[in-house]
């Protein structure tokens, strides 16, 4: 590996230990579809199993010398997912939006060794792509502890403050500790929860002087509410790009602070 090849990889992980960068940013935006069906999970494990992703699943697995590339032998566990995040809807308080929106699909990847991550996988211009590579089983774990907590709600969560919940019905209950110091132990009501996330955000909502002034890009780029800048999931996004240099994915290493992970 080459010092300059070195030097890209441990900016992208430095600067996704700050913020996870957005999920598409590696291909055109394009609208993702609100319900998941058969046909969505099968275009999300068509992605997450082409041999093209599992041999940037092996060099992802290998990358801090855990595991040789020929012997991570990664594989696809169980069915992709649907992973939610708050509804930039919802926070503008349009009429009948839901508390959150479907951002992609998860496919747990694990490897010889036991490691594991996350394949993000969404629609984009040219079709269902694996977008980014993160570590861990966050989006798996917190799907069965809301479906545990709250059976039939929605696991969603809000990136700003990197929190879980799971919703249903008057209610939103948090699933982690940075949700905790949210909304409290016994959760709050989907009215009070409306009306923080407004206090927050609301004036950072795409459009808004906030967004278009490129201070921490708007809401839309997951700007952290202690004002970590927004321009860093950019950043690591596109030395991600140049580090891995295979299907446009971008490879993410989380940090965790307690049972959170950011």
């Amino acid at each position: 590996m080459s010092a300059m090849t070195k030097l890209v990889a441990a900016a992208v992980l430095a600067a996704a230990a700050v913020l996870v960068a957005a999920p598409q940013a590696s291909a055109a935006p394009v609208p993702q579809p609100q319900s998941v069906t058969a046909e969505t999970r099968a275009a999300a494990a068509q992605a997450a199993t082409a041999p093209d992703t599992l041999a940037t699943l092996s060099r992802f697995f290998a990358r801090e010398g855990k595991v040789a590339p020929d012997a991570a032998r990664p594989r696809i566990e169980g069915e992709a997912i649907p992973v939610s995040y708050l509804s930039p809807d919802f926070v503008a308080g349009k009429a009948g939006a839901s508390v959150a929106r479907l951002e992609f699909l998860a496919s747990k990847a694990v490897s010889a060794d036991g490691q594991q991550a996350a394949l993000w996988t969404a629609r984009t211009e040219t079709g269902w792509q694996v977008v980014n590579i993160a570590t861990g089983d966050d989006e798996f774990r917190y799907a069965l502890m809301g479906s545990a907590k709250l059976p039939g709600g929605t696991v969603f969560r809000e990136p700003q403050i990197d929190a879980w919940y799971v919703a249903g019905g008057s209610r939103v209950l948090p699933l982690d500790e940075d949700a905790e110091r949210a909304v409290g132990a016994g959760g709050t009501s989907l009215a009070a929860y409306r009306a923080r996330v407004t206090r927050a955000y609301g004036d950072k909502l795409p459009g808004s002087a906030y967004a278009e002034g490129g201070k921490a890009g708007g809401y839309a780029a997951g700007a952290a509410a202690s004002g970590t800048p927004a321009a860093a999931g950019a950043v690591a996004g596109g030395l991600a790009l140049g580090a891995l240099g295979a299907l446009g994915v971008v490879a993410v290493r989380r940090s965790r602070r307690g049972r959170a992970v950011a």
